[in-house]
């Protein structure tokens, strides 16, 4: 059986596209709630919301799923589990701080997720 090398440049490329997706969900969210007025339409699309969570949650599957099968530390999985349960809380609610506040804290906890599991791997 193979085994997966401990620093996967793989693993570590997807660990840091989940954090680097969680922190332009964040920006996406607050301008959307600043920039509401002028461009709400494009900004509030539910395109992005469905497009962001999805990606969220590939890159989450793939990138903590190989990085957990490597260091066995399944401690990183539950905030990353939890974001994106809000991620998802978000997608129910009505454009506006609830939906932001929901996204944000969802998005901080899976790119902690990510961290622990880049740092975990040293």
């Amino acid at each position: 059986m193979a085994t997966l090398p401990t620093r996967s440049p793989i693993r570590k490329r997807l660990d840091r596209a989940g954090i680097a997706l969680s922190a332009l969900c964040a920006t996406h969210c607050v301008l959307a709630l600043v920039l509401a007025g002028a461009f709400g339409g494009l900004l509030l699309s539910p395109v992005f919301h469905e497009a962001g969570l999805a990606l969220a949650v590939a890159l989450g599957i793939v990138g903590l799923g190989i990085g957990v099968a490597r260091h066995r530390r399944f401690g990183v999985l539950l905030p990353a589990a939890f974001g994106l349960c809000l991620m998802a809380l978000a997608l129910m609610a009505d454009h506006g701080p609830v939906e932001a506040g929901l996204t944000i804290v969802g998005v901080v906890l899976l790119a902690f997720a990510h961290w622990s599991n880049l740092r975990r791997a040293r």
